[in-house]
């Protein structure tokens, strides 16, 4: 079976963060892979266990730091790994990006292509229906179990949904976005972080890509504003009888203008 990995770097979670001239910045603070294409790459890595002759190739865009969470998948125990590095990706919408992965896809053999159920930073979760959509292969998000047939041509997919789940049954390939209880992501082992020091991570540019150049650069969603959210005052206890409590609460409404 061949696996392909889709994995995006994203600020660490747990950072401090301010925004400047529109963009979110935090100096010093270190950046790791998504936490949910961690579940991706840990599923990619349990597939293989079963069927050793997997192939898993790591895909990623961004700049050349990239490749430190590129790494980090490869010492789970991916094989190989691709990044799509230019400067003309900077900014780019999520429909862009997806064009631009799912061209450079259709150039590598592969039976499942597993992403994320979405990015921590826009939480947008649309990449990964999008790259299926351009390939013109099933998908499935929020999957929360997948089970593949003896010949692991056809696959038992759990899907997440409000109040249940749902299954469906479909052959390969596909593509699925990983969901938060779907696995427990590993840490890189010390043989693993050796082995992924000799490990290939081939860096391809936009002249390297037959994409459509003038759709990349024709953002379909642009971001007008971004700003944190406002504060919140500190709350306020009311105290005495109910009359009284209800008489305060008024008089507090109408004086935020509530009601």
């Amino acid at each position: 079976m061949r696996i392909i990995v889709c994995v995006k770097q994203v600020l660490d979670t747990a950072a401090q963060i301010e925004i400047d001239n529109g963009s979110v910045v935090s100096p010093g603070s270190a950046r790791i892979i998504n936490p949910y294409d961690e579940f991706a790459i840990e599923e990619a890595v349990r597939i293989k266990e079963k069927k050793p002759e997997t192939k898993i190739t790591i895909l990623s865009l961004g700049p050349e730091g990239f490749k430190d969470s590129i790494k980090k998948a490869l010492a789970m125990g991916a094989d190989n790994a691709v990044l799509l590095t230019d400067a003309i990706f900077d900014g780019v919408d999520s429909y862009a990006l997806a064009k631009v992965l799912a061209g450079s896809i259709d150039k590598i053999p592969y039976d499942l292509i597993l992403c994320g159920r979405q990015a921590v930073d826009s939480d947008m979760a649309q990449t990964g229906p999008a790259i299926a959509t351009f390939l013109g292969i099933p998908f499935v998000t929020v999957v929360t179990d997948i089970e593949f047939y003896d010949d692991f041509k056809r696959a038992k997919i759990i899907r997440q949904v409000e109040g249940g789940s749902e299954l469906h049954d479909l052959p390969l390939p596909l593509l699925l976005t990983c969901q938060k209880g779907l696995n427990e992501p590993r840490l890189p082992s010390l043989k693993g972080i050796m082995a992924a020091k000799k490990k290939e991570v081939l860096t391809l540019s936009a002249n390297e890509l037959d994409v459509d150049m003038v759709n990349i650069n024709n953002n379909r969603v642009v971001q007008e504003n971004l700003c944190l959210p406002p504060e919140h005052k500190k709350g306020i206890i009311l105290e005495g009888t109910d009359d009284v409590i209800s008489d305060e609460l008024v008089r507090l409404l109408r004086i935020e203008k509530i009601i």
